[in-house]
């Protein structure tokens, strides 16, 4: 299956090929044509496990700027491609001394983890408030306000790991209660604890799959505005792994993310017959699972949102862009200090 979303073209039929066909992009599985889309069109590919694409397209993608990501069956992140290295390099060369300095990095680091224990903390009250039963309700708002005692002690975090220490905690409170934000059987959807490499229920597969693509997102709002994905303040830096991409989603694991995989699965729009069990105990979406995700994740993508700095409204697939801009700003020391995105 393939299909153009917005500005990015998912190739998702396993044995699935795209191909630069003159100016356009053809998309072809088991000698029949699937897709063909202009290549003007785009602004990027994004490709699933067992589809394959040209050289030439993958280089012409590369000098126009279009980015292509490459994704196992379960959503998780194997490469990417891009062109060449744009952008300030004076922005960037500030973006390493920042993160090299213990003291400078820490002031970045700090709002980013208020703003995602402030987003999760909504998100739970919002549940709270959202819920029928009663025990589930007290449950989210005892959760809450133990995030909140965290939360006052962010500003007093000595250095880069006590924060993650404190991140850490507030994660796993929050985590402790996600299923009393979950309305449906729990033979259907049943929440433990969080498991990634690989998920071990579907709750989990669905939260790995919209982590993968909204890193993606990220990804390419940081290299929009010319930072370096690759390093970052908060996340420790390993080969192959986007550090500051992962630094920027945090603020957006509850409100994007998070609120997404809830609503498909309390308003009945997932269900069990969307997932595939495989060998070793891993559940992974399927191939009309992956669409009806990534067609709800295009639409929440599209929603108006007020941003806190700004005062106007945007659609929500923006705000990683402006949040990118508030960065770089800093960084440049234009602005005294990285504002997180929260939401109302």
């Amino acid at each position: 299956m393939s299909r153009e979303l917005l500005n990015t073209l998912f190739v998702m039929t396993p044995g699935a090929f795209a191909r630069l066909e003159g100016d356009t992009v053809r998309v072809d599985a088991d000698g029949q044509k699937l897709l063909q889309v202009p290549l003007l069109h785009l602004g990027g590919i994004t490709v699933f496990g067992g589809a394959t694409l040209s050289a030439p397209l993958m280089e012409r993608c590369a000098v126009d700027g279009r980015q292509i990501v490459m994704l196992d069956m379960g959503g998780r992140f194997k490469a990417r491609v891009v062109g060449p290295t744009t952008g300030n390099v004076l922005l960037r060369k500030a973006q390493y001394q920042t993160a090299v300095d213990p003291e400078l990095a820490l002031r970045v680091a700090r709002p980013i983890v208020a703003g995602k224990v402030q987003n999760a903390r909504h998100t739970l009250m919002r549940s709270a408030r959202d819920s029928h039963d009663e025990s589930d309700a007290q449950d989210l708002r005892l959760h809450a306000e133990i995030m909140a005692d965290h939360l006052a002690l962010i500003p007093s975090a000595k250095n880069i790991d006590e924060l993650r220490g404190i991140e850490g905690q507030c994660a796993a409170c929050y985590f402790d209660v996600f299923d009393a934000m979950i309305n449906r059987e729990p033979s259907e959807f049943a929440f433990k604890t969080r498991t990634r490499r690989p998920p071990r229920d579907r709750v989990n597969a669905l939260l790995s799959f919209v982590y993968a693509l909204l890193a993606g997102d990220c990804t390419g709002a940081l290299e929009g505005v010319g930072l370096d994905p690759q390093f970052g303040f908060l996340h420790a830096l390993r080969p192959g792994r986007p550090a500051l991409a992962l630094d920027l989603m945090e603020e957006f694991r509850s409100v994007f993310a998070d609120r997404l995989v809830l609503t498909l699965i309390n308003r009945r729009q997932i269900n069990p017959s969307h997932f595939d069990d495989r060998e070793g105990g891993a559940v992974l979406l399927n191939d009309d699972g992956r669409k009806l995700v990534l067609v709800a994740y295009q639409k929440r993508k599209q929603e108006e949102v007020t941003h806190p700095l700004l005062q106007h409204s945007t659609p929500l697939g923006l705000v990683p862009h402006l949040q990118a801009r508030i960065l770089a700003r800093h960084l440049r020391r234009d602005l005294p200090g990285y504002l997180p995105y929260v939401a109302k």
